[in-house]
């Protein structure tokens, strides 16, 4: 507060200048007054990345844990050029793309395994060993036989196997995903049993037992140095004593040791100075909390290994909490008990007591734990003193009972999710002019969606047996599914706010949003339903794979034929967006006798598509607005207005453009494929005297009147004007 305050105050007064001479005295009112956080122990490395620096110690991973690793060999990028298009004229595109091989060590000790990898904070490698983008991984666990690595062999001829060293190799690992640059990576590694014990550390070390167990403990890396500062960042939080008299190390829980033996009574002072030199026994007990453990930092498994944070049950002392920072793998229920038990520990072990002795039991050292006369509870041997006449002795209380359990949480963590890759989805279809592209060229799109990884997927032409590239979808995430029940046919002429579609997704990633009236006006929220567009206001999920969508827009552009037949459940929905791939766009020959295939990460065979809604964008629109007036005095008249393939707007007072080469309409009478008598016309009238109205009447009484747009490369569908009399 203080901070605040007279920064705001410098600032008014001195300008910046002020104010950062005054946020500077009021850090130190703040540090006296309210305390800082005391952080103790090796920090926590969150953020720390693969690195190639020379001298970087190689840590010794016991258990589980993330590790960055540390690069020790690595190739120049390669460079692949893959050509696409080029047909009708159109220029060809050239994509490069990058991938390089590379060792990183992990571990200077054996390991049992790899799980996942991490690359820029994104998974490259799942829980089930797969790679989410392309490339081969090779791991060498370390053991004393390990054969040499092929790749590096045949790149350094004479090298080393790198024996008693876990570490792995990626071969032809594509950089498209991380920018044409080798990524930074972490490295989860199994090592060991699921509980680390002190024997695992101290390995190589003379102990004359295997040492306590520490409960929790999942996963704790070395990383260089003398064995004490690693038993020093355990034993902040986990109660150990070490003995040193026998032939080795000895090191026991304390608060486990049960306390068989009793003191005797103490020795008068032998000295004036002496403490209780009439009884031989001081007691003290000390009053501040300064150094009192309140939290501890660990790496948390249910969070991907990064840090969290556990603390103990009451209030935070005047001069600040004191956070021991553990290297280690703990799970948050365990980090939150080891915090309570090393607060209670400590506070217990304010009560102190000194003991002088004549004579001590042999049995009886530093570690141990004793009845003290005339005192409640155990004693924790913390420390002696030998004399000439005697042994003092320093005494802790140990802490009591259990500590208190509950009240941890691990926090939220939002990772992608671990998907294995599974089967392509491809659909291959063409949708209505949009009044940009050319407009005598089929505008045909392919939809794809492949799940578990993000790489692009290659697309060919198969004509005759043969596949060629043609395209790629760089991303594979389309949405699109199927109807999940039957939509109903509809006059597709106003929007229908009381109509829904139901639609099962191909995959939980795919997703539909709402939009307001005026995003629709321009377009937003179109789905393609078999052949028919339609455009949703309100888009809910009702399942994991399932979408409701309300206030339908039926029949767009031009399809409304399609929306008065109606769909069946099962017909694919599609939705319209910029995750299309768009065959004109990339200049390739678009297949329309033959299949368009699609060859994804999950696939064994290439999957195959079909041309869905052949002349969509070519046949021109059906005319609308029919006029038609039968008399037999004046004959027959009747009149049309055009519509133009992608003039969606229809702006007034203005003719919609031509789109084909000319103007021309065919007016028929009876069936539309076997008519009965045919006209051909220029304009978009069509008139008929009565003596001929008579002698039509008479071979196709009953029969409809229709019209037809004559374009360029199709007719459009029917209009009907009259049913004849």
């Amino acid at each position: 507060m203080a901070t605040l305050l007279l920064s705001a105050v410098g600032t008014l007064v001195g300008g910046p200048l002020g104010g950062a001479i005054g946020a500077l005295a009021g850090r130190q009112i703040d540090a006296q007054v309210i305390g800082s956080p005391t952080r103790e122990g090796p920090r926590l490395k969150e953020l720390a990345v693969s690195t190639s620096s020379y001298g970087t110690p190689i840590p010794r991973i016991h258990g589980t844990m993330r590790v960055p690793g540390t690069i020790i060999w690595a190739t120049d990028l390669v460079e692949t050029r893959e050509t696409e298009g080029g047909g009708k004229g159109k220029p060809k595109t050239t994509t490069y793309s990058y991938s390089a091989s590379f060792a990183i060590a992990v571990s200077s000790r054996a390991i049992d395994g790899i799980g996942r990898i991490w690359a820029d904070g994104n998974l490259l490698r799942g829980r089930a060993g797969d790679l989410k983008t392309g490339g081969t991984l090779r791991v060498h666990t370390g053991r004393g036989d390990q054969p040499l690595d092929p790749l590096i062999a045949s790149d350094r001829m004479a090298c080393p196997a790198f024996r008693h060293c876990a570490y792995v190799v990626f071969e032809d690992l594509d950089l498209t995903d991380f920018g044409n640059r080798i990524p930074a990576l972490s490295f989860e590694v199994f090592a060991g049993a699921s509980e680390v014990g002190l024997a695992d550390l101290a390995a190589g070390t003379e102990m004359e037992e295997a040492g306590p167990r520490l409960p929790g403990l999942r996963g704790f890396a070395v990383d260089g140095g003398p064995l004490a500062r690693s038993l020093e960042a355990i034993g902040a939080v986990f109660p150990l004593s070490c003995d040193a008299q026998g032939q080795g190390l000895r090191f026991s829980d304390p608060d486990i040791v049960e306390a068989d033996r009793t003191l005797p009574e103490t020795a008068r002072a032998w000295e004036e100075s002496d403490f209780g030199q009439l009884h031989g026994r001081q007691s003290d007990r000390s009053t501040g909390e300064p150094s009192l453990p309140h939290a501890v930092r660990y790496y948390d498994p249910a969070r991907d290994y990064q840090p969290g944070i556990q603390r103990a049950v009451g209030p935070t002392p005047a001069a600040g909490q004191r956070v021991v920072e553990l290297p280690a793998t703990l799970d948050a229920a365990d980090a939150k008990s080891l915090s309570e038990k090393a607060t209670q520990r400590a506070r217990w072990r304010r009560d102190r007591l000194a003991w002088r002795l004549a004579e001590l039991d042999p049995a009886i050292g530093p570690g141990s734990v004793v009845r003290v006369p005339g005192h409640a509870g155990d004693w924790l041997v913390g420390g002696w003193e030998w004399r000439e006449r005697g042994v003092e002795l320093e005494l802790l209380r140990r802490r009591p009972g259990s500590a208190r359990n509950g009240g941890d949480d691990a926090g939220d963590l939002r990772a992608l999710p671990d998907r294995l890759p599974g089967p392509t989805v491809l659909d291959y279809f063409e949708l209505p002019g949009d009044g940009v592209s050319q407009p005598n060229a089929a505008r045909a799109f392919a939809s794809v969606t492949a799940t578990g990884r993000s790489s692009s997927v290659a697309l060919f032409a198969q004509s005759q047996g043969q596949l060629t590239r043609v395209a790629s979808a760089q991303r594979a995430d389309s949405v699109q599914g199927q109807l999940a029940a039957p939509l109903t046919g509809s006059p597709a002429l106003r929007i229908e706010r009381s109509a829904s579609l139901a639609v099962s997704v191909s995959t939980p990633d795919g997703a539909f949003d709402s939009a307001s009236a005026e995003a629709i006006v321009r377009g937003a929220n179109r789905i393609l339903v078999g052949g028919e567009i339609i455009q949703f206001a309100t888009a809910s999920q009702a399942g994991e794979d399932s979408w409701m969508l309300s206030g339908l827009l039926r029949g767009r552009g031009g399809t409304e034929a399609a929306a008065a037949r109606g769909h069946a459940a099962g017909t694919p929905v599609i939705l319209l967006d910029d995750r299309l791939v768009d065959m004109q766009a990339s200049g390739a020959p678009i297949p329309v006798d033959g299949d368009l295939a699609a060859i994804g990460p999950g696939d064994a065979e290439p999957v195959h598509a079909p041309l869905r809604n052949v002349g969509l964008t070519l046949r021109p629109l059906v005319p609308v607005h029919p006029r038609c007036t039968i008399s037999g005095s004046d004959g027959l008249a009747a009149c049309w207005m055009r519509r133009a393939r992608g003039a969606w707007t229809w702006p007034e007072a203005v003719e919609v453009p031509l789109v084909e080469e000319r103007e021309s309409y065919r007016v028929g009478a009876g069936p539309v494929d076997t008519p009965v008598r045919s006209w051909s016309v220029d304009t978009n009238r069509f008139e008929l005297a009565p003596a001929s109205l008579s002698e039509l009447l008479a071979i196709a009484a009953g029969e409809p009147l229709w019209v037809r747009q004559v374009g360029t490369h199709d007719l459009s569908p029917p209009l009907l004007l009259a049913t004849l009399p």
